[in-house]
């Protein structure tokens, strides 16, 4: 196995993706969207976090955290969080071999991409491709269509409009970890 070492930044900012096991078709975090909400907010109570902006797909999803000074332990939330959501669902889903013997449920990709925020360009960007991932997918034809999204909070501080990147040709392609 290889040796994966994370970067890490006390108190940084970071962008995430998460996956489910099974990517397609499964629509699994939206139809439990409530309860993903429900674990998030526990694990922010006992590990508090700042979420800069999120977005939950389908199969996968997309967020930007602060974290607390001095604290650069997002993997341990996102275990909570992978966690959390398991337990609140009946064990349906199909196990492999390796799974069933380390008790492992079949929901989750066991990794997570991150990626610490060097900037406020490279901020905005991900932020933005956050908010733009529903129309990227072809969910939605628009950015305000998609509920799943802090994109609607933005829009309430007055950062976007609500026909943000409704334009043919939008500037912000930025790539994709899946």
């Amino acid at each position: 196995m290889s040796d994966y070492r994370r970067f890490r930044v006390p108190g940084g900012t970071y962008f995430f993706t998460v996956n489910l096991l099974e990517r397609y078709p499964n629509d699994l975090l939206v139809r439990q969207i409530d309860l993903l909400r429900t674990v998030v907010r526990h694990v922010r109570a006992k590990r508090p976090f700042h979420i800069d902006a999120w977005v939950v797909l389908p199969d996968h999803l997309h967020a930007v955290w602060t974290l607390p000074p001095g604290d650069d332990d997002f993997t341990n939330r996102w275990r909570l969080i992978k966690q959390g959501f398991c337990k609140g669902l009946p064990p349906t889903e199909r196990r492999s071999k390796v799974r069933i013997a380390r008790r492992e449920r079949g929901i989750w990709q066991r990794r997570f991409w991150e990626h610490a925020i060097r900037d406020e360009e490279d901020y905005v960007a991900h932020v933005d491709y956050c908010h733009i991932n529903p129309v990227k997918h072809g969910y939605v034809q628009r950015v305000a269509d998609w509920p799943h999204s802090t994109f609607h909070r933005y829009v309430e501080r007055g950062v976007y409009s609500l026909t943000w990147a409704n334009g043919p040709d939008p500037a912000w392609a930025v790539g994709e970890r899946a």
